[in-house]
């Protein structure tokens, strides 16, 4: 069995949402469409972003919301920072930098609301 590596998050606008994701990832899309966008990620990981109202087969728990995406950083310092470049872009903060069981942490969420968890692991 291979490891997943192509995540897909249902959108009210792939437009809305590739221009949310350009400004965080630092990346234009290498794919858009009306109903989709794709951005390919450093790690190799591949990030769709689908219309929800296009999904095939249509899906109902499309219009949900759940999970989160977490994304990994060296340390503290770079959690501080991240929280700070994406504040300063409008981003939707849901949880101002804290320390938690796993490591330093800060909460966003996309236009859609799709958690976003940026975090620096914790030294075993």
């Amino acid at each position: 069995m291979t490891d997943p590596n192509f995540i897909l998050l249902y959108v009210d606008s792939p437009a809305v949402s590739a221009s949310f994701y350009s400004r965080i990832l630092g990346r234009a899309p290498i794919e858009a469409s009306p109903t989709f966008a794709m951005f390919a990620l450093e790690s190799g990981v591949m990030l769709g972003l689908w219309s929800r109202d296009t999904v095939e087969p249509s899906a109902p728990e499309a219009h949900g919301v759940g999970g989160e995406l977490a994304i990994a950083v060296a340390n503290d310092q770079a959690v501080a920072e991240t929280h700070r470049a994406w504040d300063d872009q409008g981003v939707t903060i849901l949880q101002a930098p804290v320390h938690l069981d796993f490591g330093f942490s800060f909460l966003a969420a996309d236009p859609n609301g799709h958690r976003l968890r940026v975090f620096a692991p914790r030294a075993s």
